[in-house]
């Protein structure tokens, strides 16, 4: 148990140094050796838990949505809004995130399939989209798989304009002008009415998470 702990730590130190070094320099000037300096650790053990620089890239692509659930709401689209909003906000300040957008965003980065984090995006949206519809908060011509990658799509326009102009800094109102301007075209009146799609979303959204993990049992959490 003592082993297995260690290697969780030790493979959650690598991934954390990665991301800082990929969102820094970018996929193909980031190096093995940057990776292992920052990380502290020996070579052999960062080749036990990634054969290649590759490998760790996919490591954090994946890694950035692994920490946080979004609570069920009996909304579907409130939901989805907390999800678009809460990435929009842990974007703007979580390394690990930060890292995983500038890697699937990096077009020089040849070799490293990008297209993970986009299919997983759609995929959520679209199973959101398709509850939301079951429930009737969804106008008629609405087809959830189309929406959902306009959504991603956009959205992923979205955080590069703000990365280019503002840093991020400017990316959770810059979020729910964009929530603002689609969800009339596809929500019923009385569900749209209903959403919350403000800018400081998110961060509520961030803290309601973050407490309900600290109430967990340490058994629970680990």
């Amino acid at each position: 148990m003592v082993k297995q702990e260690r290697a969780i730590r030790t493979r959650r130190t690598i991934l954390e140094a990665a991301a800082r070094v990929f969102e820094e320099r970018g996929y193909q000037a980031a190096t093995i050796a940057e990776i292992l300096s920052t990380a502290g650790v020996t070579k052999g053990a960062l080749y036990f838990h990634f054969g290649s620089k590759e490998q760790l890239a996919q490591g954090v692509l994946s890694e950035q949505d692994q920490q946080f659930v979004i609570p069920d709401r009996a909304c579907k689209l409130q939901e989805l809004t907390d999800t678009v909003l809460l990435h929009a906000y842990r974007l703007q300040s979580d390394p690990m995130v930060r890292a995983g957008v500038r890697l699937s965003m990096d077009q020089h980065a040849e070799g490293l399939d990008r297209s993970g984090p986009f299919l997983r995006w759609s995929d959520v949206c679209q199973r959101l989209l398709e509850k939301a519809q079951a429930q009737g908060e969804l106008m008629p011509h609405v087809v959830p798989s189309v929406t959902a990658d306009v959504l991603v799509g956009t959205f992923a326009g979205v955080q590069s304009m703000s990365q280019a102009v503002s840093e991020y800094q400017d990316l959770m109102s810059r979020t729910s002008v964009l929530l603002r301007h689609l969800f009339p075209s596809v929500a019923v009146p009385s569900v749209l009415a209903s959403l919350d799609l403000s800018e400081q979303r998110g961060e509520s959204v961030y803290e309601e998470i973050r407490q309900q993990i600290q109430r967990q049992p340490a058994a629970a959490v680990s």
